[in-house]
């Protein structure tokens, strides 16, 4: 990539609409936490837990990632962790964010879902505050668990919603895919939505494109998280690209869990070209190898994306975020004037 157009990139005002605020958990504050509360971790050391970073697949990744969360205890854990991640951000141009949660994980360690939700508000108050940063919250329901289990999240949630309606705005759905439909979880979709929450879900990265279909028609959910096997199904291509449904593609993420085992080889530049609403995200940073940037760099080298491109790829995550029309406005002016200048 020409120098010009990678620091165009680099300072290119971004979106970031798939990041999973426990995946941005490094390992030092993952053992300072461990250290603060007296949590023993399978790992002895720093450098045998990113030893352990060498995933073949999405479940190897995520017994390492359900350790690591072991350490959130307080609320200060949460802001201590949310802050972290919200400051890397700001580094790489991100002006919105909306960050998945995964409450199961902590509750069935007697965490409630009122510290996690203290600790995070604290830290995106900060944030906004200090470095113009807005941010929003997504519940996500943990599929390899059952419905039941979703629909007692969703009702600790609820009463919550008065408090923190401004930040937390939708429910999502992440975990392991395979074996996992979103069909299992259409009542719990039905409820969040009855309670004026909005929806995405996890599809088609391991999981056939049908379960994209799935999230579409069951759950009614507005953008799609990965996405990137929709290009074995023509009609649901066309479909999305009709409708503006989002893809939010998280490249690294892709590479490191095994879903493409070389970069030139991602779908995300067929559906681009296909009218498919694309954007880049950094799924679970800490763990993948990268933030935003990180990302965007190297699906725009491994391509061969040109500025054109990469434009319509950071417009997109505006028009999809979850954000009202006059924030929207404002930041998609400021990404326009930023790469036709």
């Amino acid at each position: 990539m020409e120098a010009a157009l990678l620091d165009k990139l680099i300072r290119s005002p971004k979106a970031e609409l798939h990041m999973h605020i426990e995946g941005s958990l490094e390992p030092e504050l993952i053992f300072q936490l461990a250290q603060k509360h007296g949590v023993t971790l399978p790992y002895p050391t720093i450098d045998a837990l990113r030893a352990a970073y060498a995933f073949t697949d999405l479940q190897s990744f995520l017994d390492v990632y359900y350790a690591g969360a072991g350490v959130l205890l307080d609320a200060d854990d949460f802001k201590a962790m949310t802050a972290a991640y919200l400051a890397r951000a700001h580094a790489d141009n991100v002006i919105h964010t909306e960050l998945f949660f995964d409450p199961q994980t902590h509750l069935e360690r007697g965490v409630s879902m009122a510290t996690m939700l203290e600790g995070m508000e604290a830290a995106m108050v900060d944030a906004e505050r200090d470095h113009g940063i807005s941010s929003r919250l997504i519940l996500c329901f943990l599929r390899h668990l059952s419905e039941e289990s979703a629909l007692e999240t969703l009702a600790q949630a609820l009463p919550l919603l008065d408090t923190y309606r401004h930040r937390l705005v939708g429910v999502g759905l992440d975990s392991s895919e395979r074996g996992n439909p979103p069909s299992k979880f259409e009542r719990v979709f039905a409820a969040a939505r009855e309670a004026g929450l909005r929806a995405v879900a996890h599809a088609g990265e391991e999981g056939p494109a049908d379960y994209i279909w799935q999230a579409l028609q069951l759950l009614q959910v507005e953008r799609i998280d990965h996405g990137v096997r929709a290009v074995e199904d023509a009609a649901l291509v066309q479909h999305l690209a009709d409708t503006r449904v989002a893809l939010t593609v998280c490249p690294l993420s892709n590479l490191k869990l095994c879903v493409f085992d070389d970069l030139e080889k991602h779908t995300l530049k067929t559906l681009l070209d296909a009218g498919v609403a694309v954007t880049v995200n950094s799924d679970d940073p800490a763990y993948f190898g990268g933030y935003v940037n990180a990302n965007y760099i190297a699906i725009a080298e491994a391509l061969q994306l040109n500025e054109a491109e990469l434009h319509r790829i950071v417009a997109n995550a505006f028009d999809a975020a979850f954000i009202d029309d006059d924030a929207r406005r404002t930041m998609r002016a400021a990404v326009d004037r930023h790469w036709l200048q």
